[in-house]
């Protein structure tokens, strides 16, 4: 996986083979960067919730592009280690990782808010929605945070919970990437 910007671009960071999980692409993490970065969100003093982790690259690249701070929440124990390794091996100081399932890791309340969250469940197994309703019931999100959501194509929106307004649905090839906005005070 290449970090494509800030200070750490160009660097790679390796994967597992055969891990299951299925990286960002390099297309689809630039232009969500470059939405985020057209809606005024302020890297530096983010902190930022990577869920269903996988390979991190999403986390990775907020961190490298100024994110103060970077949570990883990633069930599979080898993907959660590789993700730990690749952050010292950076040098980071400003991450966490947790090998944990995410709903059971969500369902508890924060000891702080995240100004971002990424979201990328496994397809087919309907995550997004219970996702989404944890971390506004929960209060993992700041006032304005916001989600960025990359699941598949099909996948189908039916009632997102209330509080959270769309601001973008594209979609790239096989992937579809939502990102709303908290519109709820923490």
């Amino acid at each position: 996986m290449r970090i494509l910007g800030g200070i750490f671009k160009g660097r790679n960071l390796p994967t597992l083979s055969s891990d299951g999980c299925r990286p960002a692409m390099a297309v689809v993490r630039e232009a969500l960067f470059n939405m985020l970065a057209a809606r005024g969100l302020d890297l530096e003093r983010a902190r930022v919730l990577d869920i269903f982790a996988g390979t991190g690259s999403l986390g990775f690249e907020a961190l490298s592009r100024g994110a103060r701070f970077a949570h990883f929440v990633e069930a599979n124990k080898s993907l959660a280690k590789r993700i730990t390794e690749n952050a010292r091996a950076l040098g980071l100081a400003s991450f966490s990782s947790s090998p944990a399932n995410a709903l059971a890791f969500l369902a508890k309340p924060p000891t702080e808010p995240f100004n971002l969250v990424f979201i990328d469940p496994p397809y087919g197994q309907n995550l997004l929605h219970p996702t989404l309703t944890l971390l506004t019931s929960k209060y993992w999100l700041a006032p304005d945070a916001l989600i960025a959501a990359e699941v598949e194509k099909s996948l189908s929106l039916n009632n997102p919970p209330a509080g959270l307004e769309l601001l973008t649905d594209r979609l790239y090839g096989q992937t579809r990437i939502l990102l709303w906005n908290n519109l709820q005070n923490a």
